[in-house]
C-alpha cells in the first residue's frame, strides 16, 4: 500500500472494509470512469456494486440493516470513492447526510420506516438548502411551508440538488412562521418522499432535468420546484414538535457534509499525485526521467507534503464527530485546506504532465474540472474562514 495518507488506529474491521472499497475502486471504477464521464452517462453497474457491499448503509445502525460504522469509516471510504471518480461519491454523500439527519434526529416512526430501505440503497436521499437567489446566506431562502389544519403546503424552488432525481427523499429546508425572535429559529426541515426520476415526481413536487456542469459529471445535479407540495406535521424531521429546529438540524448534517468534502478532495489529490509520479518516472526529457529533474521533484515533495497535512486534518474532525464533541471548527478547517489544496495539487500534476494534460485521453484533464467544485460545495472558502475565525474568536475573547 502507498506511503500517503495512511490513518493510524484502524480496526480491523475498518481496514477490511477500505481494502475492498480500494480494491473496487481499482478495478470497477477507474478503468470506466473517463468513458462514462465523458459521456456524462449515470454509473448503475457502479452502483449495483456498490449496493452488494452494503455501502449505501455503512453508517445506518444495525438494528436498521445498515453496518453501523462511524464518521471516520465513512470519511475513509468516500476518499477511496473520490480517488476512483468524485462523482461516485457524490452520489453517496447526500445519502449518508440524510441518513445521518434521520438517525440523529428523526422520529422513531422515520427511522423504523426509512433507515432499512435506505440501507439496502432501495431508497436514496438528497439534501436541499440552496435557492436559486440564495447560497451560502441560508437566512435568506424564501421556500416556504404554511400550517393548514395538521398538515403543510410547501411552495418555493430549491437549487443545486446532487442526487435530485434518483433520489425518494429529500430532506429540505423551508422558512415556517413560528413566532421565534430569530430567522433560524423560524425554519423547518421537512422529509419530501417522491418517485425517482424527472417532471412531476410527487403531486406538487417538480424536478425539471439535468443542470449541465463543467465537471462533476455522470451524477445529476438539479432544481427543485414545489408548488402547492402538501405533507403531514409528521413530515418534519424529528415529528410535529421540531418545527423550527430545521435550521439546527441541517447545520448538524453540514458538519457531516465538510467532512465528506475534505475526504473528496483528499481522495482526488492522491489520484492526481498517483497519475503525476507515475508519469514523472516514464517520461524522459533531456535523457533521464522527469521525476530526476530537481524542479519536478520537488513539486511531487510539496504535493505529498499537502496531501498528509489535508488528511490529517480531515481525520481529526471526523473522529471529534465520533466522540460527540462539537467540530464545526475542525470540520471547516478540514474542508478549507483539503480544498485548496487540492485544487493546487491538482494543477501541478497537470503541469507535470505538460501538452498531454490538456488532452482528453489523460485521466487528470477530468480531474482539473472536477477539483474546482469542491472550492464551493458544502460552503465557499470564505464561508470555512468565517466559521473557523469566529470559532477561534470565541475561544480567544479577551
Amino acid at each position: 500500500m502507498a506511503r500517503l495518507a495512511q490513518t493510524p488506529g484502524l480496526t480491523d474491521v475498518q481496514q477490511s472494509i477500505l481494502e475492498t472499497v480500494r480494491d473496487f475502486a481499482d478495478k470497477e471504477i477507474i478503468p470506466h470512469a473517463q468513458r462514462l464521464e465523458h459521456a456524462d452517462e449515470y454509473p448503475t453497474d457502479i452502483l449495483d456494486g456498490m449496493r452488494e457491499m452494503g455501502l449505501f448503509g455503512l453508517t445506518i445502525d444495525e438494528e436498521y440493516g445498515g453496518l453501523g460504522e462511524s464518521l471516520l469509516t465513512y470519511a475513509l471510504v468516500v476518499e477511496q470513492l473520490s480517488r476512483g471518480w468524485m462523482s461516485i461519491s457524490g452520489i453517496v454523500n447526500t445519502h449518508f447526510i440524510v441518513a445521518y439527519l434521520i438517525s440523529q434526529h428523526g422520529s422513531a416512526e422515520q427511522k423504523a420506516r426509512l433507515l432499512p430501505k435506505m440501507a439496502t440503497g432501495e431508497v436514496r436521499g438528497a439534501f436541499s438548502m440552496s435557492e436559486p437567489e440564495t447560497g451560502s446566506d441560508v437566512s435568506a431562502i424564501k421556500s416556504r411551508a404554511v400550517r393548514d389544519g395538521d398538515r403543510y403546503v410547501l411552495n418555493g424552488q430549491k437549487m443545486w440538488l446532487t442526487n435530485g432525481a434518483y433520489s425518494s427523499v429529500v430532506a429540505t429546508l423551508v422558512k415556517t412562521d413560528t413566532g421565534a425572535e430569530s430567522v433560524y429559529g423560524n425554519m423547518s426541515t421537512f422529509l419530501l418522499e417522491k418517485e425517482p426520476g424527472f417532471g412531476e415526481t410527487a403531486p406538487g413536487l417538480t424536478i425539471p432535468g439535468k443542470i449541465e456542469k463543467m465537471g462533476y459529471k455522470g451524477v445529476e445535479t438539479t432544481e427543485m420546484v414545489l408548488d402547492g407540495v402538501t405533507v403531514p406535521d409528521s413530515a418534519i424531521l424529528g415529528g410535529a414538535d421540531q418545527v423550527g429546529r430545521g435550521f439546527y438540524q441541517m447545520m448538524d448534517g453540514i458538519e457531516v457534509g465538510r467532512v465528506n468534502v475534505a475526504a473528496r478532495a483528499c481522495g482526488i489529490s492522491i489520484r492526481a499525485f498517483e497519475l503525476a509520479v507515475q508519469y514523472a518516472q516514464q517520461r524522459k526529457t533531456f535523457g533521464q526521467p522527469l521525476a530526476k529533474h530537481q524542479a519536478i521533484a520537488f513539486k511531487l515533495a510539496e504535493m505529498g507534503t499537502k496531501i498528509e497535512a489535508a488528511h490529517a486534518l480531515m481525520v481529526n474532525a471526523a473522529r471529534l464527530k465520533d466522540a460527540g464533541q462539537r467540530n464545526d471548527v475542525e470540520a471547516g478547517m478540514a474542508k478549507l485546506l483539503a480544498s485548496e489544496y487540492c485544487a493546487e495539487v491538482v494543477q501541478e500534476a497537470f503541469r507535470i504532465h505538460g501538452g498531454y494534460g490538456y488532452s482528453k485521453e489523460y485521466e487528470i484533464e477530468r480531474l482539473m474540472r472536477e477539483a474546482p467544485f469542491l472550492l464551493i460545495g458544502e460552503g465557499t472558502s470564505e464561508i470555512q474562514k468565517t466559521i473557523i475565525s469566529r470559532g477561534l474568536l470565541k475561544e480567544y475573547k479577551l
